[in-house]
């Protein structure tokens, strides 16, 4: 099977398409638009996505789950994954630290999952955080998800501890 790959827009390698939309591409056409959220409905697309996997799945509490960071105009760039005009992942980027960012609220639906979205999401965020200056990101990686990052080249940075009622660990990488 072939990894997917996010399509390249220009000749300078670069994912990010001009209307701030990622286009992820393989062999044949991928079924998925990763988008940076601009607009209120992008936004509400993405909260869903979050809402169906971290409150209704995992049962995090909403006063949780949804913070001071989700909202239009804030630092955090919010991303929404659409199929077929349909919210079906989301994440957010936001500045931790001087040229650190924080990848965060990383969702992808039940159904898309093992399909290499999580992936392309990844990948569409990193390109993102270098655009941005971050020259490292950090995240906190609920522990059943812990191989997928390391598969990524995120690494262990500490000890396994208790978020919202689920084992996390922290992780990050150069970029």
């Amino acid at each position: 099977m072939t990894e997917p790959k996010i399509h390249q827009t220009n000749e300078t390698d670069n994912p990010i398409q001009k209307n701030d939309s990622h286009e992820a591409s393989s062999s044949t056409k991928s079924p998925y638009q990763i988008e940076e959220v601009k607009t209120d409905k992008q936004m509400q697309d993405a909260l869903s996505v979050r809402r169906t996997v971290f409150i209704k799945e995992q049962q995090v509490p909403e006063e949780i789950e949804i913070d001071s960071h989700d909202r239009i105009g804030s630092e955090t760039i919010h991303f929404v994954v659409y199929k077929e005009e349909q919210a079906v992942g989301a994440s957010r980027l936001r500045p931790y630290a001087p040229e650190v960012g924080k990848i965060e609220r990383v969702a992808v639906l039940q159904s898309e999952r093992g399909t290499g979205l999580g992936r392309l999401l990844m990948l569409a965020m990193e390109e993102t955080a270098r655009r941005q200056g971050f020259k490292r990101l950090k995240l906190n990686a609920q522990t059943h998800a812990q191989r997928f990052y390391e598969k990524l080249g995120y690494t262990p940075a500490g000890e396994v501890f208790e978020e919202a009622g689920i084992e996390h660990i922290a992780m990050e990488k150069a970029i």
